[in-house]
C-alpha cells in the first residue's frame, strides 16, 4: 500500500492506525499499536516473539507493564527501563519464535552505539553515586501533598484567594513530582499523580510508552491527545492556517480545563466502549472530602466542591504552562517530518526531540517540579531526578563521542519558542547534528 506523502514518519514505515480513532484515547492508542508492530499477537523485542503470559504476575516491576503491552513491540521500552543486563538473561526462556516480518520502527539500538555506550556507562557510575538525594525527593513530594490540603482547607475557612492559588500551585507540582514515581516498579506515591483528576495507569501508557519512547513523532500520544486545540506537528495536512492561529486564542481555555478533559474523555470512553476507569481515579475525591472535613461542614459542600473545582483548575493551567514548555516544543527541536539525524540512534533521537531547561539545574525542588533534567530523564525514566545531576559528566562524554549535543535555555525562551511551534507548517529541511 502506497503511503501518502504527508503521512510518512520519520521513524516507522507506516502511519500509526490509531490515528484514524474518531476518539484518541490511551486504549485506541494501544489498540492501533497492537495492529500495527507485527507482534503476532504476544510480546516483541527487537526480532524475537516472546510469550510473558506465565511472567506477568512475576514482573518485578508490576503486572501492569507487562499485562498491557501485550501484542506490541516493547524494544525501546525494555531497554530504557532496564539498567541492569539481569532482564535480558531473564526473559531469553520466554522466547518461543523469532518474528516473522521486520520490525516498522526504524530507529536503532546497536550495541557500540550512543545509547548502549552510554547505558554501560551510567551503569557503572550508578555504582558510586550518592543515592540520598531520593530521599530528599520522597519528602519533597510529602511537603507538597501535605501543603495542597492545608492551603485547600484555608482557603475555605478564611475565604482567601491567595491560599486558593497557593492550593492549586501545590496541586500542580504534587502531579509533576509524583510522574517522577510511576516510571518505576509499582509504589505507593504513584498514586498522589490521580490526586489531578488525571491516572497514573493511563499516564503510563500515553507518557511512559508512547511519549517517553516516540516523543514528537505521530505515534506520540501526548501530540495527537491535544489536536486540534493545539498542534506542533509542522504539517499543513494536520494544521490548518486557521487552527495555526486559533491556537493561541484556544491555548489559555485547554491549559484550564486539560485535566477535567482527561477525566471526561476517559469517562465518556468507558461508558460508549471499553471500561477504562480504576478505582483509584476517585482519590482526587479526597481533595474536596478534606477540606469540607477540615472546615467542620460549616459553608456546606457546594462550597467544598468548588472550591475543589478551582483548584484544580489553576493546577491545570499551571501544570500545562510548565509542562508544554519544559522541553519539546521549539522550531529548533525535531518533529514529525523534519529532517533525519543520519544516525539512527534512539538515543539520539531522544536528545534531538529536547531543548533542557537550563535554569533549573542546582535545584532538586525545581528540576522535580519543572521536569527538568529532562534528557537524562527521557534516557532513564526509571531513575530518581535526585540522581541525574551525577550523570551529566558521562552524558557530556558520550555526545561528544557521537557528535550529539545537549541544547538548553530558560522558560521564558521556551515559551517563545512553543508559540512559534504551533505556527510552523513548513518541515525542518536541516537534519539535527548537520551544523549550520
Amino acid at each position: 500500500m502506497v503511503i501518502e506523502e504527508w503521512k510518512k514518519s520519520g521513524i516507522a514505515t507506516k502511519f500509526p492506525t490509531y490515528r484514524n480513532s474518531p476518539l484518541i484515547t490511551t486504549h485506541s492508542w494501544q489498540k492501533g499499536k497492537r495492529e500495527d508492530d507485527r507482534a503476532e499477537g504476544l510480546w516483541r523485542i527487537y526480532d524475537g516473539i516472546y510469550d510473558f503470559t506465565e511472567f506477568i504476575d512475576k514482573h518485578p516491576g508490576g503486572a501492569f507493564w507487562i499485562r498491557e503491552t501485550k501484542g506490541t513491540d516493547i524494544t525501546e521500552a525494555f531497554e530504557a527501563h532496564h539498567l541492569t543486563s539481569t532482564p535480558e538473561k531473564m526473559i531469553a526462556k520466554y522466547k518461543v519464535r523469532d518474528a516473522a516480518e521486520p520490525r516498522i520502527y526504524t530507529l536503532t539500538l546497536e550495541e557500540g552505539g550512543f545509547y548502549k555506550t552510554l547505558k554501560e556507562r551510567v551503569r557503572e557510575k550508578l555504582k558510586t553515586v550518592d543515592k540520598s538525594p531520593k530521599r530528599k525527593s520522597d519528602l519533597i513530594q510529602f511537603g507538597l501533598i501535605v501543603a495542597l490540603y492545608i492551603f485547600g482547607i484555608a482557603s475555605v475557612k478564611f475565604n482567601s484567594l491567595l491560599a486558593l492559588i497557593l492550593a492549586g500551585v501545590s496541586l500542580c507540582w504534587t502531579v509533576i513530582v509524583s510522574h517522577n514515581y510511576f516510571h518505576r516498579r509499582d509504589n505507593f506515591q504513584m498514586y498522589a499523580f490521580n490526586l489531578g483528576m488525571m491516572n497514573f495507569a493511563a499516564w503510563r501508557v500515553s507518557h511512559a510508552l508512547s511519549h517517553h519512547i516516540y516523543p514528537n513523532s505521530y505515534f506520540d500520544l501526548e501530540l495527537s491527545m491535544f489536536e486540534p486545540l493545539l498542534c506542533w506537528v509542522p504539517n499543513p495536512h494536520i494544521k490548518s492556517k486557521i487552527m495555526r492561529y486559533v491556537s493561541w486564542v484556544t491555548e489559555p481555555v485547554a491549559y484550564a480545563l486539560a485535566f477535567f478533559i482527561q477525566i471526561g474523555t476517559r469517562i465518556f470512553y468507558s461508558l460508549r466502549h471499553t471500561n477504562i476507569l480504576y478505582w483509584h481515579d476517585l482519590l482526587s475525591l479526597s481533595i474536596p472530602a478534606a477540606i469540607y472535613l477540615g472546615t467542620g461542614g460549616s459553608l456546606g459542600l457546594w462550597v467544598c466542591v468548588r472550591t475543589w473545582l478551582a483548584m484544580t483548575s489553576i493546577a491545570s493551567f499551571s501544570f500545562c504552562v510548565i509542562g508544554l514548555n519544559a522541553a519539546h516544543h521549539d522550531p529548533e527541536i525535531y518533529h514529525e517530518g523534519d529532517a533525519n539525524r543520519e544516525d539512527r540512534d534512539w538515543g539520539l533521537f531522544q536528545v534531538d526531540t529536547i531543548i533542557d531547561r537550563g535554569d533549573l539545574k542546582g535545584s532538586q525542588f525545581l528540576v522535580l517540579t519543572h521536569f527538568g533534567d529532562h534528557v537524562l530523564h527521557h534516557l532513564f525514566p526509571t531513575l530518581d531526578h535526585g540522581l541525574l545531576p551525577a550523570l551529566y559528566p558521562v552524558l557530556y562524554e558520550t555526545l561528544d563521542e557521537f557528535k550529539g549535543h545537549l541544547r538548553e535555555c530558560n522558560h521564558i525562551e521556551h515559551m517563545i519558542g512553543q508559540h512559534k511551534q504551533l505556527l510552523r507548517i513548513e518541515p525542518n529541511p536541516r537534519a539535527p547534528g548537520a551544523g549550520k
